[in-house]
C-alpha cells in the first residue's frame, strides 16, 4: 500500500545524524574510553594522502604525524589526546586554536558528544571583526530604540554590515510553527521577502529543536559534495552531530535553497527562556564562508538583540498588562466579599476585563452562567466535555479551536479562540473565555503545500517547493492569539477562585458541624424538658384528682394539697423561665467592650447579700483583671457562679467564697472557690447538663440551668470553663478568656 505523504514527513528526517560533513572542513572523533579514533570524515585523505579508513581504531598521535602539524601546541594536543581521554583527563584548551597543515591555517575546534570527543578542523578564514567594536556598536544601536519595528530593522542592518551577506532577514515563529519575515536588509537588486509567511515544514520541528541547542548554522556552498563519515564495520551507531559546526545539510533543505537561488546561508537563533522566538536568517547568492570567531560573535549578537527585543516587547505590553492587573485586583476583592457568580459578573469590572475576550461562561455548582457573546448552552456543555477529556492541564488555550474541535466550525465567528481554567475535573467546573474569528489574508512565499513527485519506479516522495512567487490565502477559523498577560491573569484568578471555593466549603462544613451539634443539643434539650416537666405536671394532676374525688371540700388536708399544687406550679414556672433564659443566650447580640470587673463583681455581690439568708457568708477578693467582652452576658455568668458558691457554702460552719484572677500567656483565668458541700464524683460528667442537680441539694433552691447557661456564655466568648471539687470539701470553678477577647 502506498504511503500517504504530507508536510509532516519532514519532521521524521534525523538531521542530527546525517552521516557526513560539509566538505570545507574535516572531522575526527575519538572514543573517550579507548582513546582511539572511532569516526572520521573521508576527506581526511586530502590532507594526509592516506585512505582515511587506515586511521580507524588508531591513536590520534599517528594522524598528527601524518599531517605534519607545524604548531607545537596543536601537535601536542593531538599527540596526547588519546592518552588523556583514556585517563579521563579534562581539556583546558580554549576553542579554537590555530594549526597549520601544508602551509594552510586552520581552526581546530572540539566538543563532546556522548562517548566521543569530536575534533573539527576548518579554514581559519579572514578575521575582519574587531569583537569589542562590533559588540559596542550593536549595543549602542539597539539600546536607543524603543519601537519594535525600528529595533528589528536596526538589528538586520547591523548584522548585514558585519557578515556582508546579500540578504539578512529576521524571521519570527508563530506558535503553530509557521514563520514570517518581520524585518529585512538586502541588496538593492533583490526582491523583498518582508511580510511573507513560510510554512512550518520549511523549518521542521527537529530543525527548530537543533536551533535551540546549537544557535548558529552555516551552509557554505549548496553545490559542494559532502564528505561521508566513516567508522569501523562493527560500529553500527551513527555519530551525533547536534553540536557540530560542519554537520552536513538535509538533501531536501539543499534542494530548497537551490530552488530559491541561494548558494550559502547562515542563521542565528533568537532564544527566549529556552524557547526559539525566531531566527536571523541570512542568504547569499554565491558561496560564502564565515569563520569560527565571526560565528561566535554573531551568536553573542543574537543574545544582545533578543535582550533588547524582550525589553521593547515588555514596554509595549506594559500598558495592557497594567490594565489587566488592575482589573484583576478589583475582581479579586469582589470575590472575597460576594457570591462567586455575582463577583465575576455583576460589577463594573467582570471576567471580560481580564482578557480581550468577547464572551465568557462560568460552569459552577451545576449551573452555566454566560456573559457577552458565547455559543449556546448545549454547545457549551459539549465544549466542557471535550475540554475535560482533552485538556491535560488546569489551563488550556488555543486560537485555532475549530481545528482542534470540529463542531466549533459552526460557531467559529464567536469561538475560534478559547481560554479555559478548570477548577474541578470531577464536577466539570470551569470558566471559558471566547474570542471571535479574525479572517486574515496571509501572503506565503509560494504555495505552502509541498508537491509530491514520483521517480522512475513510480515511488512518491515529498519535494521542496520550486516556486516562491507570492501566494495569497484567506485564513479562516482563527482568532487573535492569547497573550501571556491574559493567560497569567487567568492563572491568578483561578488560584483566587479555588481559594474562595475552598473557604466557602470550609464555612459550610463548619456550619454543618454547628448545626449537627445544635440538633444534638436540641434533642437532649427536648428530652430533658419533656422528662423534667412531667414531674410537676404529674404532681399537679394527682393532687387535682384527689380534690375531684372528694365530696367534702372542707377536708383538713385540702390546704396541704392545694399548697403542693401551687408549689409544683411554681416549679414549672421557674423551669419555664430558666428555659427562656437559656434560649436567649444564643440569640443576644454580642457587644464587645472593656469591662471593669471589680465594679461588676461588687454589684453582683451586693445583690446576692441583699437576701438575708446569706449574710453569714464571707466574700474575699484577690487580684481582679479587666478584659473585653459582652457586659450583660458576663454579668449573668458571674452572677450564676457566685450565687451557686454562696448557696452551697451557706450551711458550712464558716462559709467563705474567694474570687480572684491571674494572667497567663495572654489569657485571663478567673477562679471562684467555696468551702461548701462539694460535688459528688458521680455527677462530675453531668454538671453542665440542663436541669441536672445532685440528690443532696433538694432543700436548696435551684433549677439546674445556671451552669448550662454559664457554659454557653463562656463558649460564646471563645473561652473555657471547668471545675475541681471534692464531696463535702468545696468547689472551685475556673473560667478562662482570651485577654484580647
Amino acid at each position: 500500500m502506498e504511503q500517504v505523504l504530507d508536510i509532516t514527513n519532514c519532521d521524521k528526517e534525523p538531521i542530527h545524524i546525517p552521516g557526513a560533513v560539509q566538505s570545507h572542513g574535516f572531522l575526527i572523533a575519538i572514543n573517550r574510553q579507548s582513546g582511539l579514533i572511532s569516526y572520521l570524515s573521508q576527506n581526511v585523505q586530502s590532507i594526509t594522502g592516506i585512505d582515511a579508513k587506515n586511521f580507524l581504531q588508531k591513536d590520534p598521535a599517528i594522524l598528527a604525524d601524518e599531517v605534519h602539524l607545524e604548531s607545537l601546541e596543536a601537535r601536542f594536543f593531538l599527540m596526547t589526546l588519546g592518552e588523556k581521554l583514556r585517563k579521563g583527563g579534562i581539556f583546558d584548551y580554549l576553542n579554537p586554536f590555530l594549526i597549520q597543515i601544508k602551509a594552510i591555517t586552520y581552526n581546530l575546534i572540539y566538543h563532546l558528544s556522548g562517548d566521543e570527543l569530536i575534533v573539527e578542523i576548518e579554514p581559519e578564514g579572514v578575521n575582519q571583526l574587531q569583537l569589542l567594536d562590533v559588540i559596542g556598536d550593536i549595543i549602542s544601536q539597539t539600546s536607543r530604540v524603543s519601537n519594535l519595528d525600528t529595533l528589528l530593522n536596526t538589528a538586520a542592518r547591523e548584522i548585514k554590515q558585519i557578515i556582508k551577506y546579500d540578504r539578512v532577514m529576521i524571521y519570527k515563529f508563530a506558535p503553530e510553527g509557521h514563520g514570517q519575515v518581520v524585518a529585512e536588509e538586502k541588496n538593492e537588486d533583490l526582491n523583498s521577502f518582508l511580510g511573507l509567511w513560510y510554512p512550518a515544514s520549511d523549518i521542521p520541528k527537529q530543525a527548530r529543536e537543533l536551533y535551540k541547542l546549537n544557535p548558529t548554522r552555516l551552509i557554505v556552498d549548496v553545490d559542494t559534495v559532502t564528505a561521508p563519515i566513516i567508522t569501523s564495520a562493527s560500529n553500527k551507531q551513527p555519530l551525533d552531530l547536534t553540536y557540530s559546526q560542519l554537520r552536513a545539510v538535509s538533501p531536501m533543505h539543499i534542494e530548497y535553497l537551490k530552488n530559491m537561488g541561494v548558494k550559502s546561508s547562515f542563521s542565528i537563533s533568537l532564544i527566549s527562556k529556552g524557547e526559539l522566538w525566531g531566527l536571523i536568517a541570512c542568504h547569499n547568492y554565491s558561496p560564502k564562508f564565515i569563520n569560527y570567531q565571526a560565528r561566535e560573535t554573531s551568536k553573542l549578537i543574537g543574545q544582545i538583540i533578543y535582550s533588547s527585543l524582550e525589553f521593547v516587547l515588555e514596554e509595549e505590553d506594559h500598558q495592557v498588562i497594567h490594565s489587566i492587573n488592575e482589573n484583576l485586583i478589583i475582581l479579586q476583592s469582589h470575590i472575597e466579599k460576594e457570591d462567586m457568580i455575582d463577583a465575576l459578573s455583576k460589577n463594573s469590572v467582570s471576567l471580560l476585563n481580564i482578557t480581550n475576550a468577547t464572551g465568557a461562561v462560568i460552569i459552577f455548582d451545576n449551573k452555566i452562567s454566560s456573559f457577552g457573546e458565547t455559543p449556546s448552552i448545549h454547545e457549551i456543555k459539549n465544549i466542557a466535555d471535550w475540554l475535560i477529556e482533552h485538556s491535560h492541564n488546569d489551563i488550556y488555550f488555543t486560537n485555532l479551536f475549530p481545528a482542534m474541535y470540529a463542531p466549533a466550525v459552526q460557531y467559529s465567528h464567536i469561538a475560534s479562540g478559547i481560554l479555559c481554567c478548570i477548577f474541578s475535573i470531577e464536577l466539570k467546573e470551569m470558566i471559558i473565555w471566547f474570542k471571535p474569528e479574525q479572517i486574515q489574508q496571509v501572503t506565503w512565499a509560494g504555495n505552502p503545500e509541498k508537491p509530491i513527485e514520483r521517480d522512475d519506479n513510480g515511488n512518491s516522495d515529498l519535494m521542496p517547493r520550486k516556486s516562491f512567487e507570492k501566494w495569497t490565502e484567506i485564513v479562516k477559523h482563527t482568532a487573535q492569539q492569547w497573550t501571556s498577560a491574559e493567560v497569567s491573569a487567568v492563572e491568578k484568578i483561578r488560584e483566587h477562585l479555588i481559594y474562595a471555593i475552598k473557604r466557602k466549603a470550609d464555612d459550610i462544613r463548619i456550619l454543618n458541624e454547628k448545626l449537627s451539634l445544635a440538633n444534638e443539643e436540641l434533642d437532649a434539650f427536648s428530652f430533658t424538658v419533656s422528662h423534667d416537666l412531667k414531674i410537676p405536671l404529674a404532681a399537679i394532676k394527682g393532687y387535682a384528682q384527689l380534690l375531684e374525688m372528694s365530696d367534702d371540700f372542707s377536708l383538713p388536708d385540702q390546704k396541704i394539697i392545694l399548697g403542693k399544687i401551687i408549689k409544683a406550679s411554681n416549679r414549672m414556672d421557674l423551669m419555664m423561665n430558666e428555659i427562656l433564659r437559656y434560649s436567649q443566650v444564643g440569640k443576644e447580640a454580642y457587644k464587645n467592650e472593656m469591662i471593669n470587673m471589680k465594679a461588676l463583681l461588687d454589684e453582683i455581690t451586693s445583690e446576692i447579700f441583699s437576701q438575708n439568708q446569706y449574710q453569714g457568708v464571707e466574700m474575699a477578693f484577690g487580684e481582679i483583671t479587666n478584659f473585653t467582652g459582652d457586659q450583660v452576658m458576663i454579668s449573668q455568668l458571674f452572677s450564676n457562679l457566685l450565687s451557686n458558691a454562696v448557696k452551697y457554702s451557706s450551711k458550712s460552719e464558716r462559709p467563705k467564697v474567694i474570687i480572684e484572677s491571674e494572667v497567663k500567656n495572654n489569657e485571663v483565668i478567673y477562679s471562684i472557690t467555696d468551702n461548701g458541700i462539694g460535688i459528688d464524683t458521680r455527677y462530675h460528667s453531668r454538671v453542665f447538663e440542663l436541669f441536672k442537680r445532685m440528690d443532696n441539694v433538694d432543700d436548696i433552691d435551684g433549677s439546674g440551668v445556671g451552669l448550662t447557661i454559664a457554659k454557653r456564655i463562656v463558649e460564646k466568648h471563645n473561652g473555657k470553663i471547668w471545675f475541681e471539687s471534692d464531696f463535702g470539701k468545696g468547689t472551685t470553678f475556673y473560667v478562662l478568656f482570651p485577654k484580647g477577647n
